[in-house]
This record gives C-alpha cells, sequence and structure tokens, in this order.
C-alpha cells in the first residue's frame, strides 16, 4: 500500500511538472491603447514572443514559477511574477510611456532599480529616445538641452579639446571648476576622471552607447564619493535587449566639412548578448587652426547565466586630436593628441530579497601636448553593494569602494631639452557606506545615510545624507533633501607645478532642496519643479603667500535657485518639454549661467519627424579675472527626419540657424549656422 501511494505520488509530481498551459494577455499604453510589437521575455529560458496589432500574446509554458519582462519602445520596463498550474494565465500589462509618471525607474539614487518617487533626490532622466533623436555625436550637449540646470561649455562645431581653450566644463547649481571636477561622471556606476587633474573626459562620451543618463542634481557623495560634490551623471550603457540581432549605422556631413560615421551592432541569443560600436568625427573646424578628430570604440559583452546572476564586460576607447586656435585676440594655443581607455566587469545577483553588484574598473590615458606637456594616469578600483529587502517596507543598501587613483607628469622641452618631471603620485581611497529607505503608511519614505570615507593623504571624513518622499497623491509626490558633499583635493592640488600644497583638506558641501512632482491632464503633463541652497566651504583656491602662488583651503560659497521641467503629450504625434533653470550665486563663477531656458518639441506623422530646440542663456561668466565678463544669447536649432524605409531615414538638422553670434569660452567666437544632413539605417531581426 505505501509503495503504491509512493509510485502514485511520484507519478502525481511527474504529471505536474510536465503540464503545460497557455500564458496570454493584452499589453496596453496607460490611456488603454494596444501596445504593438512589445516584447515579453521569460527569464531563464530561450523563449520570447512579441504583442500583435491589438496588443494581444499567447505562450505555452510548463508549470512552474517564471518572471516576465516586458518591455517596448520609449515605455518603461515591467517586471511581471507568474506561476503555471493547471489552469490558463490570462494577464493585463499596462505600460507607462517614459516621461509620463512619476514612478519613472531609476538606479543611481540607492544603486537599486526604484521608482523615482521613491527617492528623495531630485533626479533627470534622459532615454534612448531622446538621445537618437538628437542625432548626436557626443553626450553631453544632448544633457544640456534636456536637464534643467546643467550647463556644458562649448567652443566649435563639434570637439571639447583637452588643455588650453578646451570645452566641456560642466556646472550644476552654481558650481563649476577649472579644472572641472566637482561633478562626477560615471559609467554604468563607475567613476571617470583623468587621474592627475581628475576631470572627465568629455569626448570621450559617445551618445550611441548610451542606453540613457540619469542625473543626480546636488551632492550625491554618500554612495560616490568624491568628486560628486554637485552632482553626478551617471550614464548606463546599452545591451542587446531582444534575441536575434540589430544593426544601426549613420553617415552625416555638414558645414566646415564636417563629418561623422557611426556603426552600431547587437546580438542576443540564450543569454548572452553583445553590444559594439565604431565612432569616428571629423571638422576642419569653423575658425583657421580649429580642427578636431576624434575615434571612439565600444565592446560590451554580457551573459545571463540564470535568473539571479549576470555578468558583463565592457570596454571603451577613444583617440583624439584637436587644435587649439586660440583667443580671437591673442595666438593660436597648443595642439592636443590624447587616448584613453576604460574597462569594466561587472557581476550582478538579483533576487527578491537581496540583489547587488560586483565591480572591477580601470581607466588609463596618455595626453601629449605640443608644447612639450605629457602624462599617464590611472583610475582604478573595485566597488561592492548589497541591498536588502528582509524587513517589511525597507531597503537597505550596504556598500564598500576602493580606488587608486594619480599618474605622471612631465614637459621634455623644459630645462632646455633635458626635460622636467613635475610629479608621479598615486592617491588612494575606500569608504563603506549604508543607505536605508523605510516607507510608512504606504505614503512616506524616509531615507538616510552614511559614508565614512578614508582617503591616504589628509584621513578621513563623514558624509551624512537624510531626506523623505511624501506620496500625497497618485499625481503628487512632494519630497526633500539635506546631503553633503564632497572632493578630495587632486594630484594637481597636492603635488604637481608652483602652487601644489601637500597640506590641503577635501572640499565640503551641503546641499538643501525640495521638490514638488505633479501629472495633470490624465497624465499627459508632467511638472517638476526644485528650489535648493548650497552652501560649500574649504575650496581649493590658488593665493599669493611668501612671493609665489600657493593653494589653500581659503574659498567658501552660498549659492540658491529653482530648477523646473514640464513634459507635455499634447497627443501620440506631438510632445513638448520645457527646461528652466535660475542660479544666484554672490561671486561670479565661471561657465555658469545666471538663467537657462530650453524648449523642446517633437512632431511625428506619416513617417516624418519634426524637431525643434530653443536654448536661451542669460548672464553666462566667461570671465572672472580682472573683470567679469558675461554673456546672453538665443539658440534656435531645428531637424527634419524622413522614414524612406523600414530600413533608412534621412535627416537635415540646422544649427543655430538664426546666425546668432556669440561666444561661450572667452575669446572663443561660436559658429554661426550649421547646416548637417545624413542617413540612417537600421536592422533588426529576431
Amino acid at each position: 500500500m505505501i509503495i503504491r501511494l509512493c509510485l502514485g505520488f511520484i507519478c502525481t509530481i511527474y504529471y505536474v511538472a510536465s503540464f503545460s498551459q497557455i500564458v496570454s494577455g493584452t499589453v496596453k499604453y496607460s490611456d488603454g491603447k494596444p501596445v504593438e510589437n512589445a516584447l515579453i521575455r521569460i527569464l531563464s529560458t530561450e523563449k520570447n514572443i512579441r504583442s500583435d496589432q491589438e496588443g494581444n500574446f499567447s505562450i505555452q509554458l510548463t508549470a512552474g514559477a517564471y518572471s516576465l519582462v516586458v518591455t517596448a519602445a520609449a515605455c518603461d520596463t515591467i517586471f511581471k511574477k507568474v506561476g503555471v498550474s493547471f489552469s490558463p494565465v490570462t494577464l493585463a500589462i499596462i505600460l507607462t510611456k517614459v516621461g509620463q509618471a512619476l514612478n519613472e525607474v531609476v538606479v543611481s539614487a540607492t544603486k537599486t532599480a526604484i521608482g523615482k518617487q521613491y527617492t528623495p533626490m531630485n533626479i533627470t532622466v534622459v532615454n534612448r529616445e531622446q538621445i537618437e533623436n538628437s542625432s548626436e555625436s557626443a553626450l553631453l550637449p544632448v544633457l544640456a538641452e534636456q536637464v534643467p540646470g546643467l550647463f556644458v561649455t562649448e567652443r566649435g562645431v563639434t570637439g571639447f579639446g583637452v588643455s588650453t581653450g578646451s570645452a566641456g566644463a560642466i556646472s550644476m547649481r552654481g558650481i563649476s571648476g577649472d579644472p572641472n571636477n566637482r561633478i562626477l561622471v560615471l559609467i554604468n556606476g563607475s567613476p571617470q576622471f583623468m587621474g592627475l587633474f581628475g576631470h572627465p573626459l568629455p569626448d570621450a562620451y559617445v551618445a550611441s552607447d548610451v542606453e540613457k543618463v540619469e542625473v543626480i542634481h546636488g551632492a550625491g557623495s554618500v554612495l560616490y564619493g568624491t568628486n560628486a560634490m554637485a552632482g553626478v551623471i551617471n550614464i548606463l550603457t546599452r545591451t542587446q535587449q531582444q534575441d536575434g540581432y540589430s544593426v544601426n549605422a549613420r553617415v552625416l556631413y555638414g558645414s566646415f566639412n564636417t563629418q561623422k560615421y557611426l556603426t552600431n551592432i547587437g546580438y542576443r541569443k540564450k543569454g548572452f548578448s553583445l553590444m559594439a560600436s565604431v565612432n569616428k568625427d571629423h571638422t576642419d573646424g569653423h575658425r583657421a587652426a580649429s580642427a578636431f578628430n576624434i575615434t571612439n570604440g565600444y565592446l560590451k559583452l554580457s551573459n545571463r547565466f540564470s535568473e539571479h546572476l549576470q555578468i558583463a564586460l565592457e570596454t571603451n576607447l577613444a583617440k583624439f586630436n584637436a587644435e587649439d586656435p586660440g583667443p580671437v585676440t591673442g595666438q593660436k594655443g597648443p595642439s592636443v593628441d590624447v587616448f584613453r581607455g576604460s574597462t569594466y566587469l561587472n557581476i550582478t545577483n538579483t533576487n527578491n530579497h537581496v540583489s547587488g553588484n560586483f565591480q572591477l574598473f580601470y581607466n588609463y590615458g596618455k595626453h601629449t601636448i605640443t608644447d612639450g606637456f605629457r602624462s599617464r594616469d590611472a583610475n582604478y578600483g573595485l566597488s561592492l553593494y548589497q541591498s536588502f529587502k528582509q524587513v517589511k517596507n525597507n531597503l537597505t543598501t550596504v556598500g564598500l569602494d576602493y580606488k587608486s587613483y594619480g599618474g605622471k607628469a612631465e614637459n621634455i622641452f623644459a630645462m632646455n631639452g633635458q626635460g622636467i618631471v613635475f610629479g608621479d603620485h598615486t592617491i588612494a581611497e575606500w569608504a563603506p557606506y549604508l543607505l536605508t529607505q523605510q516607507t510608512i503608511a504606504k505614503k512616506i519614505i524616509l531615507t538616510g545615510g552614511i559614508r565614512l570615507q578614508h582617503n591616504n593623504v589628509y584621513g578621513n571624513i563623514v558624509i551624512p545624507s537624510g531626506g523623505l518622499s511624501f506620496l500625497a497623491t497618485k499625481t503628487t509626490t512632494v519630497k526633500a533633501l539635506v546631503s553633503k558633499g564632497f572632493r578630495s583635493p587632486s594630484v594637481l592640488d597636492l603635488y604637481l607645478f608652483a602652487p601644489a600644497n601637500p597640506d590641503l583638506q577635501p572640499e565640503k558641501m551641503m546641499n538643501y532642496e525640495a521638490t514638488v512632482s505633479q501629472l495633470l491632464l490624465n497624465k499627459k503633463i508632467q511638472l517638476d519643479a526644485t528650489l535648493f541652497n548650497v552652501q560649500g566651504s574649504n575650496l581649493i583656491e590658488t593665493v599669493f603667500q611668501n612671493g609665489g602662488p600657493k593653494n589653500i583651503n581659503s574659498g567658501a560659497f552660498n549659492n540658491s535657485g529653482i530648477e523646473f521641467s514640464g513634459k507635455y503629450s499634447i497627443s501620440q504625434l506631438l510632445k513638448v518639454s520645457l527646461m528652466y533653470g535660475y542660479t544666484n550665486v554672490k561671486n561670479p563663477v565661471l561657465a555658469v549661467p545666471r538663467q537657462q531656458l530650453s524648449v523642446n518639441s517633437t512632431f511625428k506623422s506619416a513617417g516624418w519627424m519634426f524637431s525643434i530646440n530653443f536654448q536661451h542663456i542669460e548672464g553666462l561668466t566667461k570671465q572672472v579675472t580682472p573683470d567679469k565678463l558675461t554673456s546672453s544669447y538665443t539658440l534656435l536649432n531645428a531637424k527634419a527626419d524622413y522614414q524612406l524605409s523600414k530600413l533608412f531615414d534621412v535627416f537635415l538638422k540646422g544649427e543655430n540657424i538664426t546666425n546668432q553670434q556669440y561666444e561661450i569660452n572667452n575669446g572663443y567666437p561660436m559658429p554661426g549656422i550649421v547646416l548637417l544632413a545624413g542617413i540612417n539605417f537600421h536592422l533588426v531581426k529576431n
């Protein structure tokens, strides 16, 4: 009898395990319209399916528990847990268009994917559609049009360069720097800055490699450490999203013999994916001796071994040379030849209650300038964190960072050709940190964090952060945040050239902000407004002491302002967005405008796409000493795109079409009307 029962039990288990059922459903937008061609992937299997014209889908699965990932163009990703047993399963999946919801998913706030409304930080997300519509090869100009309060300096048609006369300085909340090292740029969470001078390399960030960008306004040091003083720009790179392959290419030609070439290839099968691209840009420049050339290469390999484990290896290379025409009243500056490289290894674990990442990163470069300056630098380290959801309504992240940065700087022409080494130094720092979020009554989310940073030069610094989010209604969120930011002295500050001072302490900043987010007209309008006050101390400044220059911790600032963004999806065909930033600074800061306004509109119909961008900059400081110089200007850019077929579209783009005469870098007039035309190729095979 017992044997029969056992056999019966085994047969029942076998029958249930082998039993299969139909999982079907519909995918719709939040307004009830069906989503055609949405991709439904079943994790840890090779199966996926797409929705039809009515948004319907159907797939057969054996008994068990599954995780479904639903994606569609310009929509937030949806995750669904499904249990298959003896009855058919019917699902109703609602996708929300990106930019139309308060719960847009971000990762930069906690290092774990959460809805934007759950973090007290003010975060702006620039998605793939916005990046693609710009037809830009460099990423930073796209951010300058799409992120309120973020400003990027430019000096020509394309290319930023390094050293004298270069551009690419980033400012937020009235905070900039020379070199620009108070805003941290990340790629997939790993820090990007030149090991000696501590600044990011804008020419190395290529738009074609980017899935989206998350910009933290204000201090982000509790999670990201040094340089995340005034803000964080986290660049999240692309991954092939569906099985099969994709090929994208672009050829562009325009004014001043400007040429841009792009090839991008993606592939995915059985959990393995590949993404690779090559970009090449050239321009003769709008002034004599202002040519710029760059070649970028990118490769990302990843493999999902299971629903819970993924490993990715990524590398970026950039080789560029740039000429400096010098200010119009001066002489030609030196030319530069730069090579940058970076490599990352990411191991990610994900399940219902615990998720995290282990990352190794290595950034390196070689800079050669015609005045004899040479440098080699490196920035490497590791990052480890785990997020826990073991306690009800709580998310806690515990992490540890380590980085080492530095290099060697010299001039081979100095000392009558004998050469001189300015310095060969390395700085190391490590930091444990903790961030926790607790939800109370499904309405209030309290957030607190702390970081203990140890630097082998100046010792320890404690970085606290605290805030709350109040989900007042389904369409209204109110946030408040107090956070501390800092910047460790760079190798340049401590050891290089005459002003160097090895006794410097870190720069510090306190960030206070309040944000209100509101949806209107059935979520067609999204409004975000932030009031901020930032107070800095211990800023490193160069003063004259004992007959010579010296770096000391003597600077301070107290800035306040407004950041506002509004997005209105008037219809499926027409969208309008507005970005505005106002900053009040007591003392002038280079590359910081008093007001900036950007209005973007996009219209799509019958294979056509028209976009217009209007920018107004008022009170931009382009020189601080000996006299303060400012400039104000208004730009109008436009683009028309026509879809020739499923594979090809052509476009015509005009920049500064009102022929505005203006300067951003003092003494470097910007080009007048710039016309660019090109053709795009898109191929997707499943």
